[in-house]
């Protein structure tokens, strides 16, 4: 389900901090409470593979998104106590110690269900009895959102698949450039590049110059 240019659902999640503080955080409030863009990411389980080499790439790339008043966020359906645990091993044993910013603990599925990003189908029988299929963990799903809770970006990897942090910085220094100038942005734009405006004179001078 896109929710692309629509108002990130406003619902309390479980969360976990660096500290082993217990946390309830609203994606939605804490990006229009603070007047900040998020940048939320789901990884489908902790003590897992591919899931810690990107909440170390985001980790050291939370410079980056603090410039450009942007939240991170991690998420996944393991609990509190299994996040912390995973927070409490270190990088060389496959752990995440020394991220800093905090992760939703979606054990019921809540938030994840609504964004349609768990890997699972429902079968019925022919006496209608239900059984699933699927690991029940969430795809590799990463939103943006705006300082007004609006969704302006979201995109789903497979599970064996990492991220590209690098991509979602260009995306916010994108949605930041719109936002400032009124501009659109053409393919492969980056910070300092030409942007183009929204007419047919704005894009017969940019592809005529590009």
């Amino acid at each position: 389900m896109a929710i692309v240019g629509k108002k990130f659902p406003s619902v309390s999640i479980d969360a976990m901090s660096e500290m082993g503080d217990d946390l309830k955080i609203n994606v939605f409030e804490e990006a229009v409470s603070k007047g900040k863009k998020v940048l939320l990411f789901w990884y489908p389980k902790d003590f897992t593979f591919v899931c810690p080499t990107e909440l170390h790439a985001f980790q050291a790339a939370l410079p980056d998104f603090e410039k450009r008043n942007t939240i991170v966020i991690g998420a996944s359906c393991d609990t509190n106590e299994v996040h912390f645990a995973w927070l409490n091993t270190p990088k060389d044993n496959g752990g995440i110690e020394g991220v800093t910013y905090p992760i939703l603990a979606d054990t019921h599925r809540h938030l994840s269900n609504i964004l349609g990003i768990v890997e699972q189908e429902v079968e019925y029988d022919e006496e209608g009895n239900e059984s699933f299929t699927g690991s029940n963990v969430t795809y590799r799903a990463t939103y943006l959102i705006d300082e007004t809770g609006k969704v302006f970006h979201e995109s789903v990897n497979d599970m064996p698949v990492g991220r590209n942090v690098k991509e979602y910085l260009r995306l916010i220094d994108a949605y930041a450039h719109v936002q400032k100038h009124g501009e659109v942005c053409p393919a492969n734009w980056e910070e300092g590049k030409e942007a183009m405006n929204a007419n047919r004179t704005g894009v017969a001078e940019y592809l005529s110059a590009n």
